[in-house]
């Protein structure tokens, strides 16, 4: 699964495990200065999944969204992890208080929970992660759709 091919992928998975594994691998094919945006409804798996992007970074401390902080900067991995949750953000003036754009072209990978909310801000590079829930494929099921942003 090569991401940068720059076409859309759909996984399906069917719970907490799967989903975490898919994310794994795409941790592990990060490189520095990748923008990854990652969407879907409340509890969707977004957090599983930034765990299991994180472990494939080779980050083995606890992973968790940044909710109230806006972004978490890991460093003990491969490559520094930059998880941002911006379901909070007012303003995109907040995104430069936290100095977005140091992280988003940097060194890293930025891995950033409810992206559509700073479309603008994403660089045309970045790539989009979008969960769906489907209640009548069962509880755990999970479409996961992962493409170009734009």
């Amino acid at each position: 699964m090569d991401v940068r091919e720059n076409k859309k992928t759909v996984w399906e998975t069917n719970g907490p495990l799967e989903t975490s594994r898919l994310a794994y691998c795409l941790g592990q094919q990060a490189q520095p200065g990748q923008v990854y945006g990652l969407d879907g409804d409340l509890g969707a798996g977004k957090t599983v999944f930034a765990q299991g992007f994180a472990s494939g970074l080779g980050i083995e401390g606890p992973v968790n969204s940044p909710t109230f902080t806006i972004m978490q900067q890991y460093e003990d991995g491969r490559l520094p992890l930059y998880h941002f949750d911006v379901y909070r953000i007012g303003s995109l003036e907040e995104m430069e208080e936290v100095g977005y754009e140091d992280c988003f072209y940097g060194d890293g990978v930025c891995l950033v929970e409810w992206s559509d909310l700073i479309e603008g801000l994403l660089p045309k590079e970045a790539v989009r992660i979008r969960i769906e829930k489907d209640l009548s494929r069962g509880f755990d099921y999970r479409r996961i759709l992962v493409g170009p942003c734009r």
